[in-house]
């Protein structure tokens, strides 16, 4: 079966996480993504170093970058070399889709802003992705998600339990990259359609902060109205609703209720745990009385849960109608067999690497699950690109002699 975006030509000039997360997200759609990188360093994502893992054979394997890259081509152009970035807007003419994290400044020096582009492809959807917007004071300011998302957005604050001196960290490398990356790939694939149906290309703008701000919505409206910084926020023992939070097993693993309607699933839950007089005891007989004597019954969660092993509970659990999940580590959610039916992840070979699991677009088509195809080398595509663009090898030696490409 075709991707919805087969046909569809992307170029990404682009770094790190944020913008290569939607590059990635649209070549699982069937898009061509051609990554164009620096010919001598590429993007940094290749080298972080702290992101890397042995294989079992000792071979280094970026596994940020496969994340961040998989499914595209390379092409090693240097934008500021003789001929570079004339290389690039032959490839632009023939590009439906550009995608670029660069600052208004560095586009402006090397010419690839807007103006420059749709003077040799009027019809390029030009999207954006930068760490606070396309506007205001800082609008040429740097971002990472850990500042612009995690930090600045709120994500941190609403994330953190009241009692607590410091936020949480960040959960996993990258997490607001990938989030506010699906949204770019969402804000192209409008704009595609949007330019189908009136032939007029779009601007496409998505921040980092932007994105935590959509992630943070219920807290900002809720503090507008009451003057407050942000909605309650709970720590274990204080949670209104006791059947509504996280409890220790007896092995140490964690299982989160989310039992909303608790007077529906009070009773039942009581006789799984194999304590079914609390359902009739007097301060926890009605989500009134939980309520106001949330801690006693929380405590008395607490010592049941701790009771016993976390493979006797999901037994117990699955015996009742309420929603409840272990909390898993992502190796464990790796092997879920939801995420396995679902083909959320898939098993890319790396040749003498080994294999290598890595996560799916979630938006998927007509049950299309296409295959992961790994990251490319640094220029590994040039010469076929630029051969198709109609470039002789004449002249891509004489780019290669000056460093123009790889």
């Amino acid at each position: 079966m075709a991707g919805i975006l087969d046909g569809v030509r992307v170029v990404e000039l682009a770094t790190w996480g944020f913008v290569p997360a939607a590059g990635v997200a649209l070549a699982d759609w069937g898009a061509e993504v051609i990554k164009v990188e620096h010919p001598t360093h590429g993007d940094p994502m290749r080298g972080l170093v702290s992101s890397s893992l042995k294989a079992k054979n000792d071979t280094s394997v970026s596994f940020m970058f496969q994340t961040f890259s998989r499914g595209k081509s390379s092409v090693g152009v240097d934008l500021k070399a003789p001929g570079g970035r004339e290389t690039l807007l032959s490839i632009i003419e023939t590009a439906d889709v550009f995608i670029t994290n660069y600052l208004p400044t560095v586009r402006a020096k090397l010419g690839v802003d807007v103006d420059d582009l749709r003077a040799v492809n009027p019809r390029l959807v030009y999207a954006k992705g930068s760490g606070l917007g396309p506007v205001g004071d800082e609008a040429d300011t740097g971002g990472f998600d850990l500042a612009s998302y995690w930090s600045r957005g709120g994500v941190a604050y609403v994330s953190t339990d009241e009692d607590d001196d410091h936020p949480p960290p960040l959960p996993g490398s990258a997490f607001g990259d990938l989030q506010s990356g699906l949204y770019a790939a969402g804000g192209v694939a409008g704009a595609l359609f949007h330019r189908e149906r009136t032939g007029e290309a779009q601007v496409v703008d998505v921040s980092l902060l932007g994105a935590a701000v959509w992630a943070t919505a219920p807290h900002i409206a809720a503090s507008s109205l009451y003057d407050i910084d942000a909605m309650e926020r709970r720590s274990h023992s204080g949670a209104a609703n006791p059947i509504s939070n996280t409890y220790r097993t007896g092995d140490d693993r964690f299982i989160a209720l989310v039992m909303l309607e608790s007077d529906r699933f009070w009773a039942p839950l009581t006789e799984v745990l194999g304590h079914p007089e609390l359902a009739s005891d007097p301060r926890f007989v009605d989500s009134r009385a939980r309520a106001a004597n949330h801690a006693e019954c929380i405590a008395e969660l607490d010592a049941i849960f701790a009771s016993r092993p976390l493979a006797d509970w999901t037994s117990a659990l699955a015996r009742q109608r309420g929603v409840w999940a272990v909390v898993q580590s992502p190796r464990e959610v790796s092997t879920d067999p939801q995420v396995i039916a679902n083909n959320y992840v898939r098993d890319m070979d790396l040749g003498d690497a080994g294999p290598i699991r890595v996560v799916m677009n979630p938006i998927q088509y007509g049950g299309r699950h296409p295959a992961a195809a790994a990251a490319p080398d640094l220029g590994a595509d040039t010469d076929r690109i630029l051969l198709d663009l109609g470039f002789d090898w004449d002249k891509l030696i004489e780019l290669k002699t000056i460093g123009a490409i790889t």
